[in-house]
């Protein structure tokens, strides 16, 4: 750890929060053809399950952002990896969609605190011009769980039948946890020199410029939802692949790949500040130029491979992730450390929200006209995403 910033090593521990949020949020779509196939279950039904998840993640959210910021990063931390971690053990005992439901919608309102926890994380640890590449990393562990899912459930499905997956990955949340607290004593928090005030919830909530930023957040992330939730099925259901096969060879990459976008957009807004650019200027440009990049995203299911497929998937999700960074930075530099889970759990809230819509309507259109329909669409509104910032991203 030599010539790491103290600092960087809280931040650095808390990935691993994010890498069990993602593994136990990612388990289900790695396994989600043995699963459809063990219920008869249709890509539209699969897409409710999603919703499920996703309602009671926006719903979740905002509850769990004010809790953190009430209680305290550790306390509120702990409780919430508790939770899920209990959630995603009992998904392994689900016996059919009802169940399946059930224990998503507790996987949704548990991990709802995993993302503004991490910004918590980043607000209270790290100065404004690090908070993307703070962003980034956790992103890495999101990857980090997100690329470990296909690869644990297809080992464990393999040798101990699917339910054992979700019994692994959800019992280790509770390893985590002490982990946590003990970083958390010996690491001291960033004293900013000139914090922004802290604002009142309701003042908040009334600030037009949160309200972009959410709706911002809800049409860029159509393009994760999709990569997150629908790959291992795009591989079996265009190439037909075996699930094994896909999860082993294929889908793990595009993960990768996110995790150099985040990396690649916060040190890119970093490098342009460090230059004498306004902060939320420097931000601004990364989500434009990855904005144009993501219209590549139309031209996906029109690849003759899979090997060409999972290329431009890794762009995808690479330049899709490089401008999400930054969005998630910029409640930070708006509204200060203070409300940071609250701010953050707002655009957290909005993917929940946007997925619960967006799932059932994409597995309806893709059992009936496949995927070309759906990436089309979701191609183009990163740009109507850039165009909200861009007022959102003004200073008062």
């Amino acid at each position: 750890m030599i010539g790491i910033p103290v600092r960087w090593i809280a931040v650095i521990v808390f990935v691993l929060s994010s890498s069990l949020n993602m593994l136990d949020r990612q388990i289900l779509a790695a396994l989600a053809p043995t699963i459809k196939g063990e219920f008869q279950l249709s890509d539209t039904e699969y897409g409710f399950i999603i919703t499920a998840f996703s309602l009671t993640y926006a719903v979740g959210a905002p509850l769990a952002g004010l809790f953190i910021d009430r209680v305290g990063l550790n306390l509120g931390s702990s409780i919430t990896i508790a939770l899920w971690s209990f959630a995603g053990i009992a998904t392994g005992l689900a016996t059919g969609l009802r169940g399946l439901i059930a224990c998503r919608a507790g996987l949704g309102l548990s991990e709802a605190g995993g993302i503004p926890g991490a910004a918590k994380v980043t607000a209270v640890y790290l100065p404004s011009e690090e908070r993307a590449l703070g962003s980034a990393t956790s992103q890495i562990g999101l990857t980090i769980g997100a690329v470990s899912a296909p690869l644990i459930a297809s080992w464990a499905s393999v040798h101990y039948g699917w339910r054992s997956a979700f019994f692994l990955t959800g019992a280790l949340g509770f390893l985590w946890i002490p982990l946590w607290l003990l970083t958390a004593r010996r690491v001291p928090v960033f004293k900013e020199p000139q914090p922004p005030p802290s604002i009142p919830v309701r003042d908040l909530v009334r600030d037009g410029r949160l309200w972009r930023l959410v709706l911002a957040n809800m049409l860029l992330m159509t393009i994760y939802s999709l990569w997150t939730n629908w790959t291992t099925i795009y591989f079996v259901n265009v190439f037909q692949m075996p699930e094994a096969q896909a999860n082993r060879q294929l889908v793990w990459i595009p993960n990768l790949t996110a995790s150099l976008g985040g990396l690649s957009g916060g040190a890119l807004a970093l490098w342009w500040i460090r230059r004498g650019v306004d902060v939320l200027a420097a931000r601004m440009r990364v989500i434009l130029l990855c904005a144009v990049a993501l219209l590549s995203t139309a031209a996906i299911p029109f690849m003759p491979s899979p090997a060409l497929a999972t290329a431009l998937i890794c762009f995808s999700y690479f330049s899709c992730v490089a401008a999400s960074v930054n969005i998630y930075s910029l409640p930070l530099d708006l509204f200060g450390s203070a409300r940071a889970a609250f701010a953050v759990s707002t655009l957290t809230s909005a993917y929940g929200l946007m997925q619960a819509l967006f799932s059932p309507i994409a597995g309806a259109i893709i059992d009936r006209h496949g995927f070309p329909p759906v990436c089309m669409l979701v191609a183009i509104l990163p740009l109507a995403s850039w165009a909200t910032l861009r007022r959102a991203a003004r200073k008062a």
